[in-house]
């Protein structure tokens, strides 16, 4: 028996320190329990379920799915942070990585890994849908023009979307803005 033949696959996906699962198209075949823990389910419970009940609105699920399809086609892989909502409908940040294992359909079947971010980063304001989005991208440093882009918007509307985010953190700069959205220095 070979090294590879010892370890105990279905051990260590049930064990992962992160919530794990696995997925085909966009609804959950398999997963930890630290992720229906997570997100305040019975493991039962979300097999079979679509990712939908996770995300905070249909908006952000199909959003979020349009701007994950072409990511994973070109690179095999996708990550970010987002908002996602819990059973008792918390909202939380997460930090969600996937990959596809078909190369044909981003969505076809992946495995996907869920960290709470919660205890680093808390949902302070009360923030519409399309200003999560936005909160998001801007944590991952992109520029108006970037998130404009990818989220196919105009630059000037997403300028908008900034502004009312920044009033909502009282920030008076980006720089400021992204400080408060990550919780640092607070």
């Amino acid at each position: 028996m070979n090294a590879v033949q010892a370890i105990n696959f279905e051990s260590i996906f049930q064990h992962a320190p992160v919530g794990m699962c696995v997925s085909k198209n966009r609804s959950i075949l398999a997963c930890n329990d630290n992720l229906a823990l997570m997100f305040g389910y019975k493991k039962d419970d979300l097999i079979g379920l679509s990712f939908l009940v996770l995300y905070p609105t249909v908006a952000e699920y199909e959003r979020t799915g349009a701007r994950i399809s072409p990511i994973i086609n070109a690179k095999g892989y996708y990550s970010d942070e987002r908002i996602m909502k819990r059973a008792n409908q918390e909202l939380f940040w997460c930090h969600v990585s996937g990959r596809g294992l078909d190369k044909t359909d981003a969505h076809a079947e992946g495995i996907w890994t869920f960290e709470d971010l919660s205890s680093k980063r808390t949902v302070s304001a009360e923030l519409t849908p399309r200003e999560r989005e936005i909160a998001a991208l801007l944590v991952e440093g992109k520029t108006s023009k970037l998130i404009a882009r990818q989220v196919n918007l105009s630059p000037r509307t997403v300028e908008m979307h900034r502004a009312k985010l920044m009033r909502k953190f009282d920030a008076a700069t980006s720089s400021e803005l992204v400080h408060k959205l990550l919780r640092i220095g607070s």
